[in-house]
């Protein structure tokens, strides 16, 4: 599925191609190999493994971003891709997650979980990274995150990774708020799912969008307004959770497949 929005010139110039004799359409691909883009992956729970599938598409492709904005399980792919592993390798340690590596209940303090399992399993998998700030991210990286007391959101483009990834995907009353200088942070996508408060006007921008699965939220309050952009949704994506992770990798795969045929087709007017 497609979302097309303010997209120009999906062709190469203005006549016949003299590499095939016709118009040539552009394909997606090409038309983010054309120029450097921004790779947003929006909120959407326990979406990383939809996002997981976009990158190890966009490496088939040999596309790279040249900056990544991840909201909440966005951020969590995005931001352990930009740390320097491959798509492979974030796939391979998140369809490795089970409950019981993140799930550490509490007395009910503004969340159920405490969020010490979910830090620490970031920082395992971070760690032979060698990467420990986003000043030293192999691709230039932002985290969304939402200012609970001050109302606003957050983009978070410097200062400790995992500490930005776990705040990100503070999903309010599922995990405790953490804390910054006196700042309540929660995840990102309370205030703003596809990251627009790190996005340019003049942008380009690939965004790799998972719906909201609540009825009081529409789609197109998200995605209105952003461009020069793609819209990429995944169709038939089951629902995930702490209760679902059997279907994790149905889900990255896919994607993945999905993503790749996407790419691979002819960019929209």
């Amino acid at each position: 599925m497609t979302r097309r929005l303010r997209l120009r010139s999906p062709t190469y110039g203005d006549g016949a191609d003299s590499r095939y004799g016709m118009m040539h359409t552009m394909k997606r691909r090409e038309w983010l190999a054309a120029e450097p883009f921004t790779l947003s992956l929006s909120a959407g729970f326990f979406g990383f493994f939809s996002h997981t599938g976009v990158l190890a598409a966009l490496e088939h492709h040999d596309l790279r971003p040249h900056r990544i904005v991840g909201v909440s399980a966005g951020a969590l792919a995005g931001g352990l891709w930009a740390s320097g592993l491959s798509a492979d390798a974030v796939a391979a340690q998140l369809l490795e997650l089970r409950r019981e590596d993140f799930w550490d209940p509490g007395l009910p303090l503004g969340g159920l979980l405490r969020g010490r399992k979910f830090a620490a399993e970031l920082s395992r998998v971070l760690g032979p990274t060698g990467v420990r700030t986003i000043e030293d991210c192999r691709v230039a990286f932002v985290a969304i995150a939402h200012d609970v007391l001050a109302r606003r959101t957050l983009a978070v483009d410097r200062g400790d990774l995992a500490f930005a990834i776990r705040a990100s995907c503070t999903v309010p009353l599922m995990f405790r708020p953490v804390w910054d200088r006196n700042r309540m942070l929660v995840d990102g996508g309370v205030s703003d799912r596809i990251g627009r408060t790190a996005l340019g006007a003049a942008e380009r921008v690939l965004v790799h969008y998972i719906p909201s699965r609540r009825r009081w939220r529409r789609d197109g309050d998200d995605l209105e307004g952003i461009g020069p952009a793609q819209v990429l949704i995944t169709p038939g994506v089951p629902p995930l959770g702490p209760f679902a992770l059997e279907q994790s990798r149905r889900a990255f795969e896919m994607t993945r497949n999905y993503a790749s045929e996407w790419l691979a087709g002819e960019l929209c007017a």
